[in-house]
């Protein structure tokens, strides 16, 4: 038999490793140089400013906004699409007949294109579209219900589709993970009397906790870097004088074009990464306490 080199294991990584090089680690250790510098677009001189950037945040209006828009957007998703996933599968989990369709009717919005949903949700949510035109022929309006053009409707909406969206994929995960709790544990709890809803608390949560956990993990981040929802609901506006824009938003807004400002955009991308730490490390502290 021969003996393996020491170097047979680099060699199968080396691949993983320079992809990672390249495309993630280069990448932030490239936007925390550029935040500290005046970058363009179009290149030329670049200057090193220091913390100007960061200090400019600390009054620009249009930052506060984006972050407490972002903030609200994890706060209202994540108990959403931590709770709902779960019991939305442990409903199709049951083997009835005809289940299949109703599990592939939940995970339809997951792989619809987000571009596509948001211009269905538009053509609901239009002050001529389809929910207004019904209330009004019910008589339940006389005006039409601001949905895009009210800043807290348009946020509230733009919550609404991410939830829509992402409730087919987190059942698939909390699908899998129910797949894992002994069933004996809820006949033990059923023969001594435990009902459905004692049960669901008392077995299938503690038994899936730690999905629960990832679940809350993603949902979180997701939330923070949300985009797509509410650059379609708004038409790339950002809701009524921009009060809806996320984080990300700006960003965009700030790094696009032939005279945008890298070095701020870059400082942005800095700061959400840092208010995307904070519920995850909250979150881990949370599941270890629960854990001991």
């Amino acid at each position: 038999m021969k003996t393996q080199r020491w170097f047979t294991p680099w060699v199968l990584v080396l691949p993983a490793l320079a992809w990672l090089l390249v495309f993630s680690v280069w990448p932030s250790i490239n936007t925390l140089r550029l935040s500290f510098t005046d970058a363009k677009p179009l290149g030329g001189d670049v200057d090193f400013v220091g913390l100007r950037n960061y200090t400019d945040m600390l009054h620009d209006g249009d930052v506060r906004t984006a972050l407490l828009n972002s903030v609200i957007y994890m706060a209202i998703c994540l108990p959403l699409l931590t709770i709902l996933p779960l019991l939305l599968a442990v409903l199709v989990e049951k083997k009835l007949p005809g289940i299949a369709f109703f599990r592939t009717a939940f995970y339809v919005p997951v792989i619809a294109s987000a571009v596509v949903v948001g211009l269905i949700w538009t053509w609901l949510l239009d002050d001529r579209g389809l929910i207004n035109n019904l209330a009004r022929h019910l008589h339940l309006i006389t005006e039409p219900v601001p949905f895009l053009t009210d800043r807290w409707l348009l946020l509230i909406s733009a919550i609404s589709l991410t939830v829509w969206k992402g409730l087919g994929y987190y059942m698939i995960v909390y699908l899998a993970a129910l797949g894992n709790v002994r069933k004996d544990l809820h006949e033990a709890a059923a023969i001594d009397g435990a009902g459905a809803v004692r049960r669901f608390l008392t077995v299938t949560v503690p038994g899936v906790r730690g999905t629960m956990f990832l679940v809350s993990i993603l949902v979180s981040v997701a939330a923070l870097r949300v985009f797509s929802e509410l650059y379609i609901l708004t038409g790339g506006k950002g809701g009524p004088g921009g009060k809806d824009q996320s984080l990300v938003m700006l960003i965009q807004q700030y790094a696009g074009g032939f005279y945008g400002d890298f070095g701020y955009a870059s400082a942005l991308s800095v700061l959400l990464f840092v208010v995307t730490l904070i519920p995850m490390i909250v979150l881990a502290r949370l599941n270890l306490r629960s854990e001991r």
